[in-house]
């Protein structure tokens, strides 16, 4: 296995790359060599206003990949970024190199800010490009209510708030996931995501529609927070996966108060990269019940030739200047910032408090988001407004991060934080805000009342856009595995950073799960279902779907709006 072949040779020494003409080195950390997982030293550097990752192995040679595509948007990035200040609490001895002791080990900067638990691999979908779902592995994972618990009770070792999200396979398909919600409630687990296709409620609504209303009133009630769903598109051709369902699935989520949906897009270079900004539009026309998108650039599996990679590979800066392009200049570049300087509030919140309760330290370039005002227009698609309109955010940031250290060497915390908060009104435009929208009030009551369903609020009132780029063997930069705070559980209720647990699968992922999983075969036979399936496939009636006046309306004006771009 390649992973034994890296146990054999951790120890040899290595030295980074040399830079070639016209390239300007930016930094230097550690990467692997996706054949043979060799820890390499690497560097990151510019060249031609892109910014790659570059080590040499010595048995495979050098490999280069596409690290961010726009090096003035990395500059601004890597500007905030902040250190962590560790996992809190340590589940694993570092007996290898990161990324090979994860669990979390000493080596960790960053607690969990988001635990992935998978709750089946299951999924009444066969996606070509999928390598979760139990056909394709061979086995059923499906844990029970009782390991669950055990997980998350290791999880709250670390002694912050333990925020969770249901994933797959296909969540949908526990016939128990209620009560998977409820014993997850029961345990202190204050946000609850749902991951989901989201499939099955359109099914129930065609059966019957107050079924499926109660269905997402149940899970609502019983603790779900948000639905993560997936949404690659707004056409059959970007998003065959659920487009003929979207329409009903929302509608559900409208009549049962299930009214916080983040739209979840995979984008792949040349696929569904025209409709970024239709899909930003489509949220904004749907903002009653979808709060935020989450563009997920492509993590690239398998054995690649570096041009295959070039042509689907985008990073979330050509994603940033992309939705620029598409939606006319609505959302500049300038808005967006990485998730680091969220921790600027966060540390804020804990000198007044003098309680340590969260934080996110991850790496600048894992992702960025900004927050967008929807001024609705009649029957037109609405116009964006980004927060930057009427908000200085560089210059809060700045002067926040700047306070920070004042505030934590005083006496009197409350006293000087009450100072900061009144001083800050100065970064807040009056004239321009939006109607109803007042955000210097919502940061005093997040910051002073520490108040959860203020924080709600903004959500409420603004349009989340937000990206995530997770990592694969070729651009793996073992300086961002060691910030994550996405952990996946799993049975014996170690952590395991997002990046180490899917890219490396011999390892992890596939490894942890077949061990606790039964063979296929047996499931199959235990259900009475013919052999090696686990799960009937979902099969649609298109005509039925395209004929109502729902599937009209909800993407009326979409199909325009990318025709005109």
């Amino acid at each position: 296995m390649r992973h034994d072949k890296h146990r054999a040779t951790n120890m040899i020494t290595y030295t980074y790359p040399a830079l070639k003409q016209g390239e300007e080195l930016l930094t230097i950390t550690q990467s692997v060599c996706p054949y043979c997982y060799k820890i390499l030293p690497s560097i990151i550097v510019e060249r031609k206003g892109k910014v790659y990752i570059r080590r040499r192995c010595p048995e495979h040679g050098e490999v280069e990949e596409l690290y961010y595509g726009d090096v003035g948007l990395y500059k601004k990035m890597v500007k905030w970024v902040k250190e962590g200040r560790g996992a809190r609490h340590i589940y694993t001895p570092l007996i290898e190199p990161c990324p090979f002791s994860c669990g979390l080990c000493p080596l960790h900067k960053q607690h969990t800010a988001l635990v992935n638990l998978v709750a089946t691999n299951r999924c009444d979908l066969s996606c070509w490009y999928c390598f979760f779902f139990s056909e394709a592995s061979g086995y059923v994972y499906e844990p029970s209510i009782n390991d669950i618990i055990e997980m998350i009770r290791s999880v709250k070792k670390q002694g912050i708030t333990v925020n969770v999200q249901i994933t797959g396979g296909e969540p949908l398909l526990r016939k128990d996931l209620v009560e998977i919600v409820k014993a997850l409630k029961k345990e202190g687990v204050r946000h609850i995501q749902l991951n989901t296709n989201g499939i099955r409620f359109s099914q129930l609504f065609w059966e019957k529609p107050a079924k499926a209303i109660s269905y997402a009133r149940e899970l609502r009630v019983s603790g779900v927070n948000t639905i993560y769903l997936s949404f690659d598109g707004v056409t059959p051709v970007t998003n065959w996966k659920n487009h003929w369902e979207i329409p009903y699935i929302l509608e559900v989520f409208r009549k049962s108060r299930m009214t916080s949906t983040v739209l979840v897009p995979t984008v792949l270079r040349g696929v569904n990269t025209h409709e970024l900004g239709a899909i930003v539009k489509f949220a904004a026309k749907h903002n009653d019940v979808v709060r935020g998108v989450n563009f997920q650039p492509v993590s690239l599996t398998g054995m690649m030739k570096k041009h295959e990679r070039a042509k689907y590979r985008i990073t979330i800066a050509d994603l940033i200047k992309l939705i620029e392009e598409q939606t006319d200049g609505e959302i500049p570049r300038e808005a967006w910032y990485p998730v680091p300087v969220s921790a600027i509030f966060s540390r804020l919140i804990e000198g007044i408090a003098r309680e340590f309760k969260f934080e996110m330290t991850n790496h600048p370039i894992c992702g960025a988001a900004t927050y967008i005002y929807v001024e609705k227009r009649g029957k037109s698609l609405p116009r964006l407004r980004p927060i930057t309109e009427f908000v200085d955010v560089d210059g809060l940031l700045e002067y926040l991060d700047e306070k920070w250290e004042e505030l934590f060497s005083g006496s009197t915390r409350l006293l000087t934080g009450l100072k900061i908060l009144y001083s800050i009104k100065k970064f807040f435009y009056e004239d321009k805000m939006p109607p109803g929208v007042n955000i210097y009030r919502l940061l005093f009551n997040i910051v002073i009342r520490r108040n959860y369903e203020a924080l709600g609020e903004l959500h409420y009132k603004m349009l989340f856009i937000g990206s995530m780029h997770f990592m694969d063997l070729y651009n793996y930069d073992i300086q961002r595995v060691q910030r994550c705070n996405i952990h996946y559980v799993v049975p014996g209720g170690k952590l395991i950073p997002f990046c180490a647990y899917n890219i490396f699968d011999d390892i992890y992922r596939d490894k942890i799960l077949k061990e606790n999983s039964i063979p296929l075969e047996e499931y199959s036979k235990k259900l009475g279902l013919p052999t090696g399936i686990a799960t009937k496939k979902y099969i649609r009636d298109r005509r039925k779907l395209e004929s109502t006046e729902i599937y009209k309306t909800t993407y009326e004006g979409i199909i325009e709006y990318i025709q005109k771009k």
